[in-house]
C-alpha cells in the first residue's frame, strides 16, 4: 500500500472517531423532557361559601360570600347551589351561627328579615335593641338606614332660679342602626334604588348601661339623631389603639386580629361627651347652670293637737353651738367632744396634744 491511500484512510478514520465523539456528547447532553401530570379539571357543582369570617349577627353583603367549586359527593341538601339559588336574595340576611373563610353557607345559618329571631340574631353578643321616637327634624328626615351609625343628642330645657338654660349634648357615639320602625331593610323603588322613607321610630344596637341611659334621656328631653361617616369608622379604630382598647394577643391569626379590629371600630361610645349651651349660640341666652328657687319661708299650718298631748310638756334638748364656718377640728376630751376652728383654736390644741390632756379627733375643711 503505498503512502498516499495510507494517509487517505488514516484521515478517515479519525473523522469517523471526532464524528461519533460529537454524537454520542450531543445525544447524551440533550435532557430528556419532563413528563408533565395532565391537570385535572375539578368536577362538581359550585357551592355558596363564606369569603371571611362572619361572626353571629353579621349582615350578608356581596363581599362576604361567594361560589366555589364543591366536590359532588360532598353536596348536602342544605347548600346553595350555583343556578338554583339567587345570591341577591340573601343580601341583608343575618348570620345566625358563626362561620369560617371557606366554608358553606347553609339555609339554617342565616335569618332573613320577617323571620322569628331576626333581630335577636342580628345582635352581636352582649348587646341589647332599644327603640326611641323620632320625627323628621330629628331623624335626619329620612335619611338613616339599617346598618347606618349615629350619635345621639339630647336637647333640655333645665329650669331654676331666672331665665332657664337651654342645652344640647352628644350623650352617645357611634350607635348602630338596627330597624326604622318595623323594619329591618332598606325600601327600593321600581328602579331598584333606595328610597327615601320618613319613619317615627329607630331601633338602636346597644349595651345595657347604654340602654339603661337612653331609657332615662326620654324622660328628660328630646333625643335626635346625627348620621356619621363611613370614613368614622378608621378615626374610631385609631381611637381606640391609642386609649388601648385593643389588644392583639400574640401569635394571633389574621382572621383573629381582624375580628378584634371591627369589635374596636364598632363599640358604642358612652363616655367624653360634648355639650352647648344656649350662651354657646346667643349672647342673649345664659350659659352658666341656674340656681333652684329658693323654698318658701312660710310656716306650715300647726296641727291640731289632741288633749293629752297639748297638756304634755315639751321635751328639752341642750341647745347645741354653731359650727364654725372655717377649717376646723374636732377634739375629744374624754366623754366630751367639742369642734374648733384652727384659726383661733390651732396653737391651743397642739399644746394639749403635747401636754396628753386632749386628743385631735379629725379635721373637717367646711
Amino acid at each position: 500500500m503505498d503512502r498516499r491511500k495510507l494517509l487517505l484512510l488514516s484521515a478517515s478514520l479519525i473523522v469517523a472517531v471526532i464524528a461519533a465523539l460529537a454524537a454520542r456528547s450531543m445525544f447524551a447532553g440533550a435532557a430528556a423532557p419532563a413528563a408533565q401530570a395532565a391537570q385535572v379539571e375539578a368536577q362538581g357543582p359550585k357551592v355558596l361559601v363564606a369569603k371571611r369570617s362572619l361572626p353571629i349577627g353579621t349582615i350578608i353583603t356581596a363581599d362576604a360570600v361567594g361560589y366555589q367549586l364543591w366536590p359532588r359527593e360532598l353536596v348536602q341538601d342544605a347548600y346553595f347551589v350555583d343556578g338554583e339559588a339567587n345570591v341577591t336574595e340573601l343580601l341583608g340576611t343575618v348570620v345566625r351561627h358563626p362561620m369560617t373563610a371557606g366554608e358553606p353557607v347553609t339555609h339554617g345559618s342565616l335569618v332573613a328579615p320577617g323571620d322569628r329571631g331576626f333581630l335577636a340574631a342580628a345582635l352581636g353578643p352582649g348587646m341589647r335593641a332599644v327603640t326611641i321616637t323620632v320625627s323628621a327634624g330629628t331623624g335626619v328626615a329620612g335619611f338613616v338606614f339599617p346598618g347606618d351609625r349615629v350619635d345621639l343628642m339630647l336637647t333640655q330645657t333645665v329650669e331654676g332660679e331666672g331665665a332657664p338654660l337651654r342645652a344640647a349634648e352628644t350623650i352617645l357615639r357611634n350607635l348602630r342602626v338596627l330597624a326604622t320602625d318595623q323594619s329591618t331593610e332598606s325600601a327600593t323603588n321600581d328602579d331598584g334604588k333606595t328610597q327615601v322613607q320618613e319613619f317615627s321610630m329607630v331601633t338602636l344596637e346597644v349595651t345595657p348601661v347604654i340602654a339603661e341611659k337612653i331609657a332615662v334621656a326620654q324622660t328628660i328631653g328630646t333625643l335626635s339623631l346625627s348620621l356619621r361617616s363611613i370614613a368614622d369608622n378608621q378615626s374610631e379604630l385609631e381611637r381606640a389603639i391609642a386609649a388601648g382598647d385593643v389588644n392583639l394577643p400574640d401569635g394571633a391569626t389574621r382572621e383573629e386580629e381582624e375580628t378584634l379590629l371591627r369589635a374596636a371600630m364598632t363599640r358604642p361610645q358612652d363616655g367624653a361627651t360634648t355639650f352647648q349651651t344656649g350662651g354657646d349660640v346667643s349672647r342673649f341666652q345664659r350659659r352658666s347652670m341656674p340656681s333652684l328657687a329658693p323654698a318658701s319661708s312660710a310656716a306650715p299650718a300647726p296641727m291640731q293637737q289632741s288633749e293629752s298631748t297639748a297638756t304634755r310638756p315639751a321635751p328639752s334638748y341642750p341647745e347645741q353651738p354653731a359650727a364654725p364656718s372655717g377649717p376646723s377640728v374636732r377634739v375629744s376630751r374624754g366623754a366630751n367632744t367639742s369642734v374648733e376652728p384652727v384659726s383661733r383654736g390651732a396653737g391651743a390644741l397642739l399644746d394639749r396634744q403635747a401636754n396628753g390632756t386632749g386628743r385631735i379627733a379629725g379635721i373637717y375643711g367646711r
